[in-house]
């Protein structure tokens, strides 16, 4: 006998997610296939050690082209990498894990700090972060609603 197999989450392009380890607040999110890594809008970033163990501090702004809230974010630090950007220039980032919610779906997700001021969304969830069972709709838009 077979066992029933959940359905696939269905997205759109973009939706609106949440990150509960570092904001209450939705954060509107780009699905992008075409990117490993998902990246987090960061600013103010600053390295520090807590317990003898490595932690950054950063600022974000949950909502584009508002400087309000601003929040303040802390988290250990997973790893250093180089990031190839949309238009070819590599980056050093510094990569943290933090739960993602989209839908009812919550994974602990690997997030690289980025300064995402002059993209569109603040935050961009990559292949790695969605795993397996979801279909994206190309063409359509926060078919999960706001969270």
């Amino acid at each position: 006998m077979r066992t029933k197999s959940k359905p696939p989450l269905e997205i759109g392009w973009r939706e609106w997610a949440r990150l509960p380890d570092l904001c209450d607040e939705p954060i509107l999110a780009k699905i992008d296939t075409g990117a490993k890594t998902s990246a987090i809008h960061a600013y103010r970033i600053r390295e520090m050690t807590k317990g003898g163990r490595p932690f950054v501090e950063f600022r974000l702004h949950p909502v584009r082209k508002q400087r309000r809230p601003e929040i303040v974010c802390s988290a250990p630090i997973r790893d250093r990498r180089i990031v190839r950007s949309s238009n070819g220039a590599a980056q050093a980032r510094i990569v943290i894990l933090a739960r993602l919610r989209l839908g009812r779906r919550v994974r602990t997700v690997e997030l690289t700090l980025a300064n995402r001021d002059d993209m569109g969304f603040r935050l961009l969830i990559g292949r790695d972060a969605l795993g397996k069972n979801v279909v994206i709709h190309p063409a359509r838009s926060y078919m999960l609603g706001r969270l």
